[in-house]
């Protein structure tokens, strides 16, 4: 089967388009990474290549040796993966060791995949590990209200968590988890890859501080959804306080606990703490 006419690839693409739409993905921004199943795999088996050149990730995922991902190219612009898919996306391999990629499809001309895929792999190791290989999309985009939040609101984990459940009832319900947040760091590199894997072992949303937001998840709904209500949560939260400085009500910890034991979700009392 032609890799552009499978399901997953569509729905990719899909995605990538619809966060494009939503004002995400600014010139190059943002980065995406499907981890494919082996059935898919076979279904286009005679499509990929093994001719690519090994080369180093930059850190080792041994959990995800001899896998395939499907990973959108640094420096492309999520507007054209839907025109020209071959030049903006391609398909890695894993070596046995977990240390290497190759490309096996698209990124043609010399592309490369995003500068994030360190990232993105210790994440969805560290997600695998956490979900017993059920949690399969990694997706990093700009939310430009979330991203304005990060200079608001105090770098905890705690206090983002507390203010974006607060804007929006559902919020709770969908991740009761809450979210992590990671410093302003240096884009790109081992370091960052670490901070947020560390916080994916807890959460499957993350924050990048004046930087935007990764998001994990069992499939591309879930994981678009998750992002989605997370960044209006925002959007909320910048509109009340761009009215007055103060809420003059909000959902209080008891709330919450009820909310919780309506919906059969656990809420973490560190982010019912009393103001």
């Amino acid at each position: 089967m032609n890799v552009m006419d499978t399901n997953f690839f569509k729905k990719y693409i899909d995605m990538a388009d619809d966060g494009d739409r939503m004002g995400w993905h600014e010139r190059n921004g943002g980065n995406f990474t499907y981890w494919i199943k082996q059935e898919e795999i076979e279904s286009i088996r005679d499509e990929l290549s093994k001719e690519g050149k090994w080369m180093p990730i930059g850190t080792c995922v041994k959990d995800l040796a001899k896998e395939y991902f499907l990973i959108s190219g640094t420096g492309k612009y999520f507007h054209n993966m839907k025109k020209d898919s071959m030049h903006t996306v391609g398909i890695i391999e894993i070596d046995e060791k977990g240390e290497q990629y190759r490309i096996c499809w698209g990124l043609l001309d010399g592309g490369k995949p995003t500068s994030e895929m360190p990232t993105h792999l210790m994440n969805l190791e560290v997600r695998k590990n956490m979900t017993n290989s059920e949690e399969r999309v990694i997706y990093h985009a700009h939310c430009p209200n979330l991203i304005a939040l990060t200079f608001l609101l105090p770098l905890k984990d705690e206090v983002f968590t507390r203010e974006l459940w607060e804007m929006m009832t559902e919020c709770p319900v969908i991740f009761p988890e809450g979210v992590g947040v990671v410093k302003w760091m240096v884009p790109g590199g081992k370091d960052i890859a670490v901070a947020t894997s560390k916080k994916m072992e807890n959460y499957r949303a993350v924050i990048w501080a004046h930087h935007g937001l990764f998001c994990s998840g069992i499939d591309f709904d879930s994981t678009f959804g998750l992002m989605h209500t997370i960044e209006k949560s925002a959007e909320i939260y910048i509109k009340v306080h761009s009215v007055q400085t103060k809420k003059a009500q909000s959902i209080t910890p008891d709330d919450f606990r009820q909310l919780a034991k309506e919906f059969h979700v656990t809420l973490d009392e560190r982010f019912l703490y009393e103001k």
